[in-house]
């Protein structure tokens, strides 16, 4: 797969988007992704992030951004705004994750999820020498990680069944590479595309 802006997610999340669709990006950090799909899709995108970095990296790229804690929630957005709503390498910094999950799929007719993999097989390798895992999906010490929840894709698509949230795609990667065999074993990066469970037939 192409390494689009060295992210081989983003190359992911760009198929998944149509052009001139609504486009919200949480955690959107300098706003690389949307400025991509703006100049290739012609997406109108909007940017969420809570860092005054990002956010003044963002208006350096010309991508729209709002500073907002995504512990908050969405509620400044009217219900099904969005096409997509997306939130990469970053679900595990919130402790809210049902909260956000759920806002997600209100705002958004689709919503796009990457997050590290807890269970990858050199995690749970750390775990049993007695150590927490360091990689390069889970690149912080213990002590100075911004991460606040640590799940498996397991643990991500259990989540999904118990809220009635529907995986319309799922993919799988380590070190950049296509993952298909046992994903919660051997990947270290899980990408999900999510949607709303269908409702029960009535009578």
């Amino acid at each position: 797969m192409t390494n689009v802006l060295g992210r081989y997610d983003f190359e992911l999340i760009a198929k998944w988007i149509r052009p001139g669709e609504k486009v919200l990006d949480l955690g959107c950090g300098d706003g690389s992704l949307l400025r991509f799909l703006r100049e290739d899709k012609g997406v109108l995108g909007y940017g969420v992030d809570n860092d005054p970095a990002n956010v003044l990296a963002c208006v350096g790229n010309g991508v729209n951004v709002i500073q907002i804690d995504l512990e908050a929630g969405l509620s400044g957005f009217a219900d099904g705004f969005f096409d997509h709503v997306v939130m990469s390498l970053s679900l595990q910094t919130v402790r809210h994750t049902e909260r956000l999950l759920a806002e997600m799929l209100r705002v958004g007719r689709q919503a796009v999820v990457s997050f590290p993999n807890f269970g990858h097989r050199s995690h749970r390798e750390a775990i049993a020498r007695g150590r927490m895992p360091v990689s390069k999906s889970l690149p912080y010490q213990w002590f100075n990680s911004p991460n606040v929840r640590f799940f498996t894709m397991a643990d991500f698509e259990a989540l999904c069944a118990e809220r009635g949230i529907a995986i319309r795609e799922r993919h799988a990667f380590d070190e950049g590479r296509p993952v298909t065999e046992d994903p919660n074993l051997n990947a270290s990066i899980g990408v999900y595309r999510l949607g709303r469970a269908a409702a029960p037939p009535a009578g």
